[in-house]
């Protein structure tokens, strides 16, 4: 059976705890070591002064000049008592002791070489003598005129120095040992921490993860937009940027996104989305947007982004091409009907009626756009609008070709015209149906100039209100109760922009109805036939 390797979280556990109990180790001995030496030193320094606080005695120097031994062992007692040290020794010039506590020393040479004392010099170390180890301070003894007669030594035990210095490393180790438990419970509450944060993943997993979301975030065609549970952006590709047309930073709150702003507001939102079409710049995306749980913890979401430009105008292209089969299989029927009225004249003898109907069709207006059609020259426009006009009848509007209408030429760009077309005047019919006017009307004029068309459509609805007219063509934004609207206006402009021109609303807020007017350079192929037979 393969041994399992010890977990990343239990490894940084382990790991911290030997390095806070190596940290606090190495601390207690350095405390120690520091506090030997600074007891030592204290130690000295009180046999120091005790022996210069002795040395200053008068009577004791007379004593010791007039050779008086037990005046000498009477005053170096009682300063052993005061001082609590344990010895006090006081020696002639060469160096004989004259006191001690054992009686039996008195008289014998010190142990340690006095010279440096005699010489007037002080002295202050950690020595062994008679009574053992002992931290001693020795002085000279002068007389009156400065003259050394002798030394001064005391000194106190090392027993002492060593009980003081275990009295203060129990407090120390007290104190570390806090702080050792301290610093276990923190590594404990870090390593729990790590672990949750990381969603219990060890090491590898993690840059495992990172380095399949490199391949997948930069290996697809879509674009990825990820928020975090705060509504910041936490994870955008290449891609994303593209179709968004805007540079994405890490960590910019979602409310700060320069993107259209039905995406911001399901990002926002964190609700479920499927297939929602969006408009930014150029580009008609479709995005998912999916909420990022694990259990019960919230993640944030994640927005995937699909560029159907190309696809939106097919979509177009074939909602063009199923409008005009529509209207030319209308047309079939509504043409069997005339040919049986022409050949009904014709077989009663009423010559002259026939001649009438036939003048009546060529001048189109049985078409049911009226005279204005005959000037309007392309095919896709008198089809398409004838279509719109038999939909606007069934709805009860009705929908007119003004008279000032003069299209003398095809159209070079039939899908980006149909759209913009095709969405004014469905949205003219919409208006005018759900108006108080009656009748309900709608009326489209077509004007070229040159290379340029200029397209108005009115109605006869209730208008635009006030406070909507400067974002009617912003996507999402719509007059309409209904949810899923706010989109084909913004369409309209789009497709118009995309020739170099716009469209805007006209009039004011206070006329009844909404006029919109469009302009449409390169719209119109100035070379083609119908052109030059407009031309004389």
């Amino acid at each position: 059976m393969p041994h399992r390797p010890m977990r990343f979280a239990r490894q940084a556990l382990l790991l911290q705890i030997a390095l806070i109990t190596l940290v606090t180790t190495i601390g207690f001995f350095l405390v120690a070591s520091l506090l030997d030496r600074h007891l030592v030193d204290q130690y000295g320094q009180r046999a120091l002064t005790a022996a210069q606080v002795l040395a200053t005695d008068t009577d004791l120097a007379d004593s010791v000049a007039r050779g008086d031994q037990p005046g000498v062992r009477e005053q170096a007692a009682r300063a052993r008592a005061a001082s609590g040290a344990l010895f006090v020794v006081v020696t002639d010039r060469r160096g004989i002791r004259m006191s001690h506590p054992n009686p039996d020393e008195i008289g014998e040479p010190v142990s340690t070489d006095p010279r440096q004392v005699l010489a007037g010099q002080e002295v202050v170390n950690v020595q062994r003598g008679t009574l053992g180890f002992s931290a001693r301070g020795k002085v000279p003894l002068r007389a009156p005129d400065g003259v050394v007669i002798g030394q001064v030594s005391v000194g106190f035990d090392a027993e002492d120095i060593n009980t003081s210095l275990l009295r203060l490393l129990g407090t120390t180790a007290a104190f570390l040992g806090g702080a050792l438990l301290v610093g276990i419970a923190g590594a404990a509450w870090l390593t729990r921490l790590l672990k949750r944060r990381t969603l219990g993943l060890e090491p590898e997993e993690l840059a495992e993860l990172v380095r399949q979301r490199e391949a997948v975030l930069y290996g697809i065609g879509e674009g990825v937009l990820a928020v975090d549970a705060s509504g910041d952006v936490s994870v955008r590709n290449r891609e994303a940027e593209k179709l968004l047309g805007t540079p994405i930073e890490v960590g910019t709150p979602t409310g700060d996104l320069e993107i259209p702003p039905r995406l911001r507001d399901l990002l926002l939102s964190r609700r479920e989305a499927d297939n929602l079409v969006a408009l930014s710049g150029d580009r008609v995306l479709v995005a998912n947007h999916r909420p990022v749980r694990r259990g019960a913890l919230e993640l944030g979401s994640v927005l995937t982004l699909r560029d159907r430009t190309d696809l939106e105008a097919l979509n177009r292209e074939l909602d063009k091409v199923r409008s005009m089969t529509n209207t030319l299989r209308a047309q079939r029927h509504e043409f069997t009907n005339r040919l049986h009225t022409l050949s009904g004249l014709l077989q009663t003898g009423r010559h002259g009626e026939a001649v009438e109907f036939v003048q009546a069709l060529t001048h189109g207006e049985v078409s049911g756009l009226g005279p204005a059609a005959e000037a309007v020259r392309d095919p896709y426009l008198v089809a398409f609008l004838s279509a719109k006009k038999s939909v606007a009848t069934e709805r009860g509007v009705e929908l007119e070709l003004a008279e000032t209408s003069w299209v003398p030429a095809a159209l070079s760009a039939p899908v980006e015209v149909m759209t913009v077309v095709g969405n004014l005047v469905d949205n003219a019919i919409d208006a005018a149906r759900a108006g108080a006017a009656r009748p309900a009307r709608v009326e489209v004029d077509l004007l070229s100039d040159g290379t340029t068309l200029h397209v108005s459509v009115v109605d006869s609805g209730d208008g635009v209100p006030e406070g909507l007219r400067e974002d009617i063509f912003v996507e999402g934004v719509s007059s309409k109760d209904s949810h899923g609207n706010g989109l084909g206006l913004a369409l309209c402009r789009q497709a118009a922009r995309s020739l170099g021109g716009d469209v805007r609303i006209a009039g004011t807020g206070d006329e009844p109805g909404a006029l919109f007017v469009a302009t449409m350079p390169n719209a119109i192929d100035e070379g083609s036939p119908a052109s030059e037979e407009a031309k004389p």
